[in-house]
């Protein structure tokens, strides 16, 4: 039987927990985006704290068996239509990037380095937006550089350091957390331990932190 203060930690635990926001992403979704825009919003509402956890969609896919949902015609066709309505109820800019499917990878690895550096909240509206707003081609390194420089971030030192082993394997190991914890796509979060999957299931994350 636990003792009154074992209890009152264990408590505190929970509710800890219960206050959290672990938000799993990849700039490559259209609907990781759309989840990026409401979090903010919610957690201020809820109180809850937003842990960023940027990995690498590819590699998630590899590693459960899952693949894009565009991989069949029909079905990418109703998902970006679906996204297009749910920004239109968020009232967030959205446009379908014509350069989709984009390789995210370099762009992750720099997620990675800027959360070493404290610099993921900026980091992550640049390469958003450029995504899913502006429309740009981050397959083309150079266009990265620019998004980059143009958000204030040092683009030189993020095209060092994605070179890096620790970061390379940094990227690695949050996307074998995800995986661990039982994601399969983007956006993933967690609350209290339990997965919720997908933008549209905003309402479950914040029932869950109530």
């Amino acid at each position: 039987m636990l003792s009154h203060g074992s209890r009152t930690e264990l408590i505190r635990t929970v509710a800890g927990m219960n206050s959290q926001i672990d938000f799993y992403y990849d700039f490559g979704s259209p609907a990781a985006y759309l989840a990026w825009t409401q979090l903010p919003r919610l957690c201020a509402e809820t109180g809850a704290e937003l842990v960023l956890k940027p990995i690498l969609l590819g590699g998630l896919f590899k590693a459960t068996g899952n693949q894009t949902p565009v991989a069949i015609e029909a079905k990418g066709q109703w998902m970006f239509a679906d996204m297009e309505r749910f920004a239109a109820r968020y009232g967030v800019p959205y446009a379908m990037n014509p350069h989709f499917i984009i390789n995210t990878l370099p762009l992750m690895r720099g997620a990675m380095w800027a959360k070493g550096q404290g610099c993921l909240k900026p980091y992550n509206t640049a390469m958003f937006e450029a995504v899913w707003v502006d429309q740009k081609n981050m397959n083309d390194p150079v266009v990265i550089m620019s998004v980059l420089a143009d958000a204030g971030i040092d683009a030189q030192e993020v095209a060092d350091a994605i070179q890096t082993p620790d970061v390379k394997q940094a990227l690695i190991d949050d996307t074998a957390e995800a995986v661990d914890r039982g994601a399969f796509g983007v956006p993933t979060m967690f609350v209290g331990g339990v997965m919720h999957f997908g933008q549209d299931r905003l309402d479950w994350v914040r029932e869950a932190l109530r």
